[in-house]
């Protein structure tokens, strides 16, 4: 399960520490969007036993994210949100979109990191306010991490619920933009949306 580790090693609770992570990645419709959580001084793991269900978002039911989000919001001293569009997408690549969306996450904190973990392997080479570390599966290692996964996942599928209202033949709804074979049928039926990202395989296939 995540932990502290990590984010002791950098200096917390000394130094205000925010956990970085992004989801959307491998969806063909839809922002890539990414989440930043800032650690508060004090944990205590008796009082909000809920932070013993933080993990990895992918490894969470929707009901345990939906559940946990909000308690994320009232527990952290700051929360942000970055997104990059699906045009910034088709323009960059993802590679760079998924950094951008990190990076805006960040800059939407309302208290600045001293230091700054980042799921995955790569770093944005500018843009970070602070000095930044990669945690490969740092979502299920990292705790300030696992926040930021939930975060960013529970607030992108209800982006995607909302695109379900304006696009409902794909069925945003139940895949939340990921190509599954009902998506890819969608797409063959009746073509790509605005919502959908040219740039990707799945999609330049049926246009």
């Amino acid at each position: 399960m995540p932990n502290l580790e990590y984010e002791c090693q950098l200096g917390y609770p000394t130094v205000v520490l925010a956990g970085v992570d992004e989801v959307g990645r491998g969806c063909i419709a839809g922002p890539v969007v990414a989440g930043a959580v800032v650690l508060p001084p004090h944990i205590d793991f008796t009082k909000d036993s809920w932070l013993l269900e933080v993990d990895d978002s992918k490894k969470m039911s929707a009901s345990q994210r939906e559940r946990i989000a909000p308690l994320i919001y009232q527990w952290a001293p700051a929360v942000g949100i970055g997104l990059a569009s699906v045009d910034e997408i088709d323009e960059i690549n993802i590679f760079h979109a998924s950094n951008l969306a990190l990076i805006r996450a960040v800059k939407a904190l309302q208290i600045a990191p001293q230091k700054i973990l980042v799921d995955g392997k790569f770093l944005p080479k500018q843009g970070f306010s602070a000095p930044a570390t990669a945690v490969v599966k740092g979502d299920q290692k990292c705790l300030s991490i696992a926040a930021a996964s939930i975060v960013a996942k529970v607030w992108r599928d209800e982006y995607m619920l909302q695109l379900h209202q304006k696009y409902p033949e794909y069925g945003f709804s139940q895949h939340k933009g990921y190509p599954t074979p009902q998506h890819a049928l969608a797409l063959k039926r009746v073509g790509a949306s605005a919502a959908h990202r040219r740039s990707f395989k799945t999609v330049s296939a049926v246009l």
